[in-house]
């Protein structure tokens, strides 16, 4: 700093420019800087470039804002955090610790972003929604409600997380979708398109739910788990290992699909209902009660299997077959056509039925 024919001069980090010590708190401010006298700039914080700090607003600590950043209203910048370019924080925000926004993006009503985390491009953080640790909320995306971000997730493209969700841990939502009311989303867990995840449920682990997806309710899809194309998984399911749910394909109720199972086309899987293994239940087929279908089995076309049935190993049941009550179709059986397996029927071998077998 010097002073030559009373004019000061301060280095912010590019050379010595005009500048002067604010009459409400003494922190430099750049000549070139608009600060109300209303407004605190703390005797270590910076404000330089064309950046502008008025109303009731506060800057404070090792705090910088500069570029053609805003901060007005009451909103406070305080620590070692920066708000830069034309980044906007207004309301009774706060941005702090080593946080960072900068870009485009605007941060208001009482939403904090703190630690170290990261605010950019255009994106929106309002309403009491809190982003912090080294998150990152980038591109058009949006944080409110009472959202949260943190860790290492990160929220970007036009995504938007509202209501009580969270994102966490290395967590990626983004391109159009969303989550909301208390939904979790955490691990390396990802979330993207125009997929939906929402009321209780939690993704988490390396799952990944797109496409057009919905996963609601209290519904749980983790480990490796895919969830794709316009499915649902709903209620209390959980889809987990290696499983995949996808194309118009619903697992709802307390039904269970794991293992590297497929549940697919306009397929459901609900009740108290089992798919694991290497199992495959599609087309317009429906696996619900106590059912379980599990080895290499397949169930498809119109065929329903449900009660406490079984349907195991390589056999295939299709049609408009049915399983049902404590029947068990295994082996390299085959239950096609119209065919009813009922009672406590046992089909197995390289078996075909097409007509009824009870037991």
């Amino acid at each position: 700093m010097t002073n030559q024919q009373q004019t000061q001069t301060y280095d912010f980090g590019a050379g010595p420019v005009p500048a002067h010590r604010h009459s409400n708190g003494g922190g430099w401010v750049a000549d070139t800087a608009r600060v109300d006298p209303t407004a605190y700039v703390g005797s270590k914080a910076l404000v330089y470039g064309e950046a502008k700090v008025f109303d009731n607003a506060k800057v404070f600590d090792n705090a910088r804002v500069y570029g053609e950043a805003k901060v007005y209203d009451n909103a406070k910048v305080f620590g070692q955090a920066w708000v830069s370019d034309n980044a906007q924080v207004y309301g009774e925000a706060k941005v702090y610790d080593k946080a960072w926004v900068y870009g485009q993006a605007w941060v208001y009503d009482k939403a904090k972003v703190y630690g170290q985390a990261l605010v950019f491009g255009e994106a929106l953080v309002y309403d009491n929604a809190k982003v912090f640790g080294q998150a990152w909320v980038s591109d058009n995306a949006q944080v409110y409600g009472e959202a949260q971000v943190s860790d290492n997730a990160q929220v970007y493209g036009e995504a938007q997380v509202y209501d009580k969700a969270k994102v966490s841990g290395g967590a990626k939502v983004f391109g159009n979708a969303q989550v909301y009311g208390n939904a979790w989303v955490y691990g390396e867990a990802w979330v993207s398109d125009k997929a939906k995840v929402s009321g209780g449920a939690k993704v988490y682990d390396k799952a990944k739910v797109y496409g057009q997806a919905l996963v609601f309710g209290e519904a749980l899809v983790c480990g490796n788990a895919k969830v794709f194309g316009g499915a649902k998984v709903s209620d209390n399911a959980w889809v987990f290992g290696n499983a995949k749910v996808y194309d118009n394909a619903q697992v709802y109720g307390e039904a269970k699909v794991f293992g590297g199972a497929k549940v697919s086309d306009n397929a459901w899987v609900f009740g108290n209902a089992k798919v694991y293994g290497e199992a495959k239940v599609f087309d317009n087929a429906k696996v619900f009660d106590n059912a379980r279908v599990y080895g290499e089995a397949k169930v498809c076309g119109q065929a329903l299997v449900y009660d406490k049935a079984l349907v195991c190993g390589n056999a295939r049941v299709f049609g408009e077959a049915k399983v049902y009550d404590k029947a068990w179709v295994c082996g390299q059986a085959l239950v096609f056509g119209q065919a009813l397996v009922f009672g406590q029927a046992l089909v197995y071998g390289e078996a075909k039925v097409f007509g009824e077998v009870s037991g």
